[in-house]
């Protein structure tokens, strides 16, 4: 099949897999959920159909295998995952899985093994975990973790039992290649179908706790009010001021209790997510917001919940996607991402690259996630002659 062929082969089973979801009327999967299990048993026919042998990890990662005649050999890894934000895009990590099982028919006599990995859970929406499904393969998921818990109260330990059985040896790798969509602009602006990345931003994520009194709204009079909920607007503006020269910090989830409308909020919870390409300028500004004076009668908690650093992508991989790209697109940018992505977890065991596909308007994370059917016949002829040139290297 022509690049072309498989780009509209991937874009029908995106469609499929959108029709998959825990919430009828929008996509939504999540950890251990039963459309996660529709969904991995979907592409686990895939994987079989492309001639992949197939087998779960005891965390779900979905992995599709073809083995080289060498025992001895190594092995390298394409994938990304298959879980979504809520109301999610059809496109999001979904989009690595597929092309890279749409090229391992193209793919022959390659001196290494090849495994194509559906990660169970990148975006941590059930357990507020980063990398659920990588970390568990590198070893960043740990059984601390396990005491984790969903909004049901369920442990993530209840879910996961051998969670040592996931990890992966270095020594057994070769390296890791992620195909994803941009999920910004700026390739679009730029006119291009693909980019390198060569950096992935750190990300701070905290659980922020403001608790003050709550009291009757008509009666308690606005001086003697300890409004958890007012210093929680300001906090989230003084988040809003420090987000510059490139970093980005963003409030997302606000839960203030009891919660009624004539009721004082006496707690509030939100949550505060910090990124930038420095570790050092993104520590610097998570210090300076601990810093926050709350009111007085307001008492204030921290909770971090993950903090996986900025990863660098490895040189010899992004010159080797980079080769292969000038192949189909003259222009090859470099790209910082300011998105987390399980490349930044297999980092942290083998050499890693991602390469971003240009999406519309920079839109993720939302429904109206879309891509070109041109711009994925690009990426699907740029992954296969990676592949290539990491057999020939």
């Amino acid at each position: 099949m022509s690049p072309h062929q498989l780009a509209r082969e991937i874009l029908r089973r995106a469609d499929i897999l959108g029709k998959i979801t825990d919430e009828p009327g929008r996509i939504t999967r999540t950890y251990r959920s039963p459309a996660m299990k529709r969904a991995n048993a979907q592409v686990a026919r895939w994987m079989r159909a492309a001639g992949l042998t197939v087998r779960e990890d005891p965390v779900s990662n979905l992995i599709g295998r073809i083995s080289s005649p060498d025992p001895r050999t190594k092995t390298f890894i394409l994938g990304s995952h298959l879980d979504t934000v809520p109301n999610a895009g059809k496109y999001d990590g979904i989009l690595g899985v597929l092309i890279a099982i749409s090229i391992v028919k193209q793919l022959r006599d390659l001196p290494f093994n090849l495994e194509v990995y559906a990660f169970a859970d990148e975006e941590g929406v059930r357990f507020s975990t980063s990398y659920l499904g990588s970390g568990a393969v590198t070893g960043l998921l740990t059984p601390r973790d396990l005491h984790r818990k969903d909004a049901n109260g369920v442990p993530l330990g209840k879910l996961i039992s051998n969670l040592d059985t996931c990890r992966r040896d270095p020594r057994d790798l070769l390296g890791y290649a992620e195909v994803h969509i941009e999920q910004g602009p700026v390739l679009e602006s730029k006119n291009l179908a693909v980019g390198i990345v060569t950096a992935i931003a750190g990300c701070t994520r905290v659980r922020v706790t403001f608790s003050g009194r709550a009291g009757h709204a008509g009666t308690t009079p606005m001086k003697l009010r300890r409004d958890a909920l007012c210093a929680t607007a300001e906090f989230i503006l003084t988040v809003e001021a420090q987000a510059e020269h490139g970093l980005v910090a963003t409030v997302g989830m606000i839960d203030a209790q009891p919660g009624a409308a004539n009721v004082i909020p006496g707690a509030v919870t939100c949550s505060l997510d910090v990124r930038h390409e420095s570790d050092a300028v993104r520590r610097r500004a998570i210090a300076a917001l601990r810093q926050f004076k709350a009111r007085p009668e307001i008492n204030v908690s921290w909770e971090t919940t993950s903090e996986p650093p900025a990863v660098a992508c490895d040189p010899r991989l992004v010159s080797l996607m980079g080769q292969a790209a000038r192949k189909h697109q003259r222009v090859v940018p470099h790209l910082v991402s300011g998105a987390g992505h399980d490349a930044a977890a297999m980092a942290a065991i083998t050499p890693a690259v991602m390469l971003f596909v240009r999406c519309k308007g920079g839109i993720s994370h939302h429904p109206a996630e879309a891509v070109r059917i041109g711009d994925l016949a690009t990426a699907v002829a740029v992954l296969r002659d990676f592949v290539d040139s990491v057999a020939e290297a």
